[in-house]
């Protein structure tokens, strides 16, 4: 099987709507659009977090201390398991984003 998804022009009916690309032993590798703030959180496994279109600023926690990024087209952002973060989109972005199944 193959497919091809074209990450720049997908779209959710809602925010942080995601379509499935694939499950590797439990491990999901999923493209998102959203024009919306997620919510604070930690993932028990580590993320990877890739801006496929527009901006996303990163905010995350590292012992106590609140940082900022501002991602664009091609950046990426990696969460080690229980790094605090939240992704807040500067209008309309596309994420790409691999994490352990069940993650929030």
């Amino acid at each position: 099987m193959a497919s091809v998804i074209k990450g720049g022009e997908f779209v959710a009916k809602q925010a942080w709507g995601s379509q499935l690309i694939a499950n590797m032993n439990g491990i999901t590798t999923r493209v998102h659009w959203t024009d919306q703030p997620y919510k604070w959180h930690t993932n028990e496994g580590e993320e990877v977090f890739v801006v496929l279109a527009g901006l996303v600023e990163m905010k995350y926690r590292l012992e106590g201390a609140e940082h900022c990024v501002v991602l664009g087209s091609g950046d990426i952002f990696y969460a080690s398991a229980g790094t605090e973060h939240v992704a807040h989109p500067k209008g309309e972005a596309r994420v790409l984003v691999v994490e352990t199944e069940g993650s929030v």
